[in-house]
């Protein structure tokens, strides 16, 4: 399964090309993965460079807020074909929790272009979480 998983997280584009042939339902529906980011490299090359907008999610493993927003987060956006969700375990990946600043979790960041446009720490409203996807998304003009 993980070695699948990172296969496709290789080339998205083509696994996401491969899906819609594979499937025999509706392809005007796409159905994003979740980037599970391992290393800065992994980070730099699917998150920072891009694209699409991403929504990064830090969490642990350990965090219980984590352990609901996570979910709802893969359900709000592996539905959406310009947006995606990177997923950051804090525990492994020190280096990025330095470079952002993570204090506490769930902490999320949005990031389009390279650059963060909007971010939360904790587990916020609902609709501040869909806002943000709305506004991440182009489904709302206003913002980024």
């Amino acid at each position: 399964m993980s070695n699948t998983l990172c296969q496709s997280l290789r080339s998205p584009i083509r696994s996401l090309a491969k899906l819609r042939q594979a499937k025999t339902i509706s392809t005007s529906i796409v159905h994003n993965e979740t980037i599970l980011v391992k290393n800065n490299e992994e980070f730099i090359n699917k998150v920072m460079n891009n694209n699409k907008a991403v929504i990064v999610n830090f969490h642990a493993e350990w965090c219980e807020p984590c352990k609901i927003l996570t979910p709802k987060l893969k359900e709000l956006i592996e539905p959406l074909n310009n947006l995606d969700l990177a997923v950051v375990d804090v525990e492994d990946n020190a280096d990025l929790v330095h470079t952002f600043e993570v204090k506490a979790v769930p902490a999320v960041i949005a990031i389009k272009n390279g650059l963060i446009v909007d971010k939360f720490i904790g587990l916020v409203d609902a609709d501040m979480i869909t806002s943000l996807i709305d506004r991440m998304s182009g489904k709302n003009n206003a913002g980024a």
